[in-house]
């Protein structure tokens, strides 16, 4: 094709590198022709980096607008570059599409669709310095006034608390921007500065001493009906469980007497049970004595009877 699809501006990504930091930067994608342009950002390193949105769909001669995020870095490149690479697909797709409608296929190259493909480069920028330290004559040398902190203790709390003078790091950095010299406040402006310092801080630790003294009488008296409710309500729950512990134990107690009762109940009816059974044993023992003690009656006639005949057949 004579022109390109998509004018890509800038042609480059500049990410600001800090270690342990993640940085952004975005890049612009316009659309040169009149038909709708698809396209989509690859990259050597999908790991480091998030682009959003990856892919989309540009109506003709419109905007589009991506961006990617480096996730952030525990160690910095060598020499800090980066050797990560991104590709920018497009492609002419149908009047319509959406979105939802790109395929992978379509950026295939055996597909039959013209593919454009731009590569961009990344290039890794340092934070800008710190503006604490300033060369002076040659020498990098902060202010130490700057580094001196007042330490006053609170006697209610023994708390330390450490305060730096905010006046002398503006005041010294702004004559260091104008003048390039070193400017230093004298020893006896210093003195006075901590000493009001320390002034204001006990006129503000005696107002809120003040306020703290007078506040609790007020809090006490509202806080005695509420406690004495409380008081109460805890009194009231206390009885009523000790009325229920109360039942409870008496109720444990008649199950108890019953328990036992019936115990004893069936302790005597095992002792019932044995005894009976111990008598029908020596009953039964009783009855087969006798059964084979004695002559059964319809014996006792027919040896009568033959006796008779066998008598009366010998003596005729």
């Amino acid at each position: 094709m004579a022109t390109e699809l998509l004018e890509i501006q800038p042609h480059v990504l500049k990410f600001t590198f800090e270690v342990k930091k993640q940085s952004s930067c975005s890049i612009q994608l316009g659309n040169n022709s009149n038909q709708y342009i698809a396209f989509k950002v690859k990259t050597t390193s999908p790991k480091k980096y998030c682009v959003r949105p990856n892919t989309g769909v540009i109506k003709p001669k419109a905007t589009c607008d991506f961006t990617v995020t480096m996730q952030a870095q525990r160690v910095a490149p060598p020499d800090m570059q980066c050797k990560d690479k991104f590709l920018i697909q497009s492609t002419v797709v149908p009047y319509g599409t959406t979105e939802e409608d790109i395929t992978s296929d379509m950026f295939a190259k055996d597909s039959g669709n013209y593919i454009e493909e731009m590569k961009l480069r990344v290039i890794l920028i340092s934070p800008p310095p710190s503006p604490v330290l300033l060369p002076i004559n040659g020498v990098s040398k902060q202010d130490p006034s700057c580094e001196t902190t007042y330490q006053k203790k609170d006697p209610s709390c023994d708390t330390t608390y450490q305060k730096k003078d905010p006046s002398c790091e503006t005041t010294v950095q702004k004559d260091r921007v104008l003048s390039g010299v070193e400017n230093i406040p004298p020893p006896q402006r210093l003195a006075e500065d901590v000493k009001g310092i320390e002034t204001a801080e006990e006129v503000d630790e005696l107002r809120e001493g003040k306020h703290m003294d007078s506040r609790p009488a007020v809090d006490v008296e509202g806080l005695k009906p509420v406690k004495n409710d409380v008081d109460l309500n805890i009194s009231k729950d206390f009885e009523d469980l000790k009325s229920k512990l109360t039942m409870m134990d008496s109720k444990l107690r008649e199950a108890e007497s019953t328990i036992t009762k019936l115990t004893e109940e069936r302790s005597m009816t095992n002792v019932e049970k044995d005894r009976l059974t111990h008598e029908l044993e020596v009953l039964s023992k009783n009855n087969v004595r006798r059964i084979q003690m004695g002559f059964p009656l319809l014996y006792v006639c027919m040896v009568a009877l033959i006796s008779v005949a066998v008598g009366y057949l010998i003596h005729p």
